[in-house]
């Protein structure tokens, strides 16, 4: 427990802070504008924000755990899939992903998840 909290805590600030800036800073209007083209509201209300928060620090927490069994590479690969490719599956079934958002979203998460695997195994080392 000792060395397990800083590292969560420190993953979990980096992926909340990878994930505003990319869904707030960079591609915020392509998501509104993709939401309005399919007749919907983007939801932004601070419960959403509130709620992606924890998602960030769930997924910190699930890192680290992966960390603690994989060699870093291998972390970086079942945490990107787990996180990412599986969300990403969810949004397409339910026609919401902006597929042309792939191709930023995918070398941006990867690097997500590889800076979180590393910080997970800098500051808690087995």
């Amino acid at each position: 427990m000792n060395k397990s909290f800083p590292a969560i805590l420190i993953t979990g600030i980096w992926v909340n802070a990878s994930e505003f800036f990319r869904n707030e800073l960079l591609f915020k209007s392509y998501w509104n504008n993709h939401y309005q083209s399919l007749g919907l509201t983007f939801p932004s209300q601070p419960i959403n924000g509130a709620l992606w928060g924890v998602w960030g620090f769930v997924f910190a927490g699930m890192i680290f755990m992966l960390s603690r069994r994989f060699s870093l590479m291998n972390t970086v690969i079942i945490g990107w899939v787990m996180g990412f490719v599986l969300m990403w599956i969810v949004l397409w079934n339910l026609s919401v992903l902006p597929t042309g958002l792939l191709v930023y979203a995918v070398p941006l998460s990867l690097l997500e998840v590889a800076v979180g695997a590393y910080l997970c195994k800098k500051f808690a080392p087995l």
